[in-house]
């Protein structure tokens, strides 16, 4: 039977989440808006949409969200053209689909910043599918995304392992019935991943790799 062997990517396969924290607490700052940026870094993972409200409440102004979510993508725009991957995200793709499984992204980033992520991830041969936020109606931590993906895999949950690096995504993958594995290069504490679900966690890619053998994706 097929397998998949689903990622999320900011901060996952890419070390992009701090990155999104100095862009989104400028967006903030241009409009205004005093807002920590520990607070942010809980909040990455989220859609736009979610990450302001959680940030700023229901009693913000809603008709300035569409100018504080672009307001970020110009400014993490800059980056996307030296986008950092993890060490060893694309050989454990390219393992993983040397292994059998189907590799499939789920992710909150779409159009020319997916294309940046994937340029730096370099692994498009062991990627078979992407579930975009172009795709769900519900971001993470809802598990449109992660179901998503699945029906591009092809692969009912059971058959699935899900590795995400936020409480997000462990609730996401959580909702969606499938096995979650977290890492730590996305800076989530250990204990925050397992609380929220994560069957075992990593350090990042590369040590997923080393301990592949015995990990829920061997």
């Amino acid at each position: 039977m097929e397998r998949a062997a689903v990622f999320d990517v900011d901060g996952t396969l890419v070390d992009t989440n701090h990155l999104h924290v100095a862009t989104w607490w400028e967006a903030f700052r241009q409009a205004g808006h005093k807002v920590p940026m520990h607070a942010i870094h809980r909040s990455v993972g989220l859609s736009s949409e979610d990450l302001i409200a959680r940030l700023l409440g229901d009693r913000r102004d809603t008709d300035r969200d569409a100018e504080l979510s672009s307001a970020h993508k110009a400014l993490y725009g800059q980056y996307f053209d030296r986008l950092p991957a993890f060490e060893d995200a694309g050989r454990l793709l390219r393992r993983l689909d040397h292994d059998g499984w189907t590799v499939v992204l789920a992710t909150s980033a779409s159009g020319p910043e997916l294309s940046a992520l994937r340029r730096a991830i370099c692994a498009d041969d062991a990627i078979t599918a992407t579930a975009s936020a172009d795709d769900v109606e519900e971001g993470k931590p809802a598990p449109e995304p992660v179901e998503h993906a699945l029906e591009l895999a092809g692969v009912p949950a059971e058959r699935a392992v899900f590795v995400g690096d936020t409480v997000w995504d462990m609730r996401a993958g959580g909702h969606a019935g499938v096995r979650c594995l977290g890492v730590l290069c996305g800076g989530i504490p250990r204990a925050d991943l397992e609380e929220a679900g994560a069957e075992a966690v990593y350090d990042d890619p590369a040590h997923l790799l080393s301990a592949l053998e015995n990990s829920p994706l061997a």
